[in-house]
């Protein structure tokens, strides 16, 4: 499933990476395939915001202005969808999909000056991701399409 995100992310990031707890499955799998893992910091909450901050901090510490994010339960992502999220996002803090299901807010390029303020965000408790991206001025990326939701290997379309 992973690789459903890594092959959009990919055509349009420089540099990849994945969210996993130490030890895990997961980390193994991406580790084997000499990726970056990053895990939420001790203390965080559990939610993915947490794993986008971890994200944005790397990302920050690595020179890189966006992280663009993708679940990995999405097989049928557009390739295009980070060159879509750049457009949408300008100079702004950033943007999220929406396609004809609604928000889609974890297909997102998120401006790494996000830092400061998801921290203080998650400092406070885990407010959906959708909140934050609404109260940081985030842009949408319109698709009109339908995006099938999986949670196994096996499921995709």
């Amino acid at each position: 499933m992973m690789d459903w995100s890594l092959q959009v992310l990919s055509a349009g990031c420089q540099t990849l990476a994945v969210n996993a707890p130490a030890g895990s499955g997961a980390a193994a799998l991406a580790e084997g395939r000499g990726l970056a893992v990053i895990s939420d910091a001790a203390g965080d909450p559990d939610g993915p915001l947490s794993g986008v901050l971890a994200g944005l901090v790397l990302a920050r510490d690595r020179g890189a202005v966006w992280l663009a994010t993708a679940p990995c339960d999405m097989p049928q992502l557009p390739e295009d969808l980070v060159g879509r999220l750049v457009h949408a996002a300008g100079e702004g803090p950033g943007a999220r999909l929406e396609t004809a299901d609604g928000r889609q807010p974890l297909c997102a390029l998120w401006n790494t000056g996000l830092v400061q303020p998801l921290r203080q965000a998650l400092d406070s408790g885990h407010p959906p991701v959708w909140v934050f991206q609404d109260q940081a001025g985030m842009a949408a990326a319109r698709l009109e399409i339908t995006l099938a939701n999986r949670n196994r290997p096996d499921d995709r379309l």
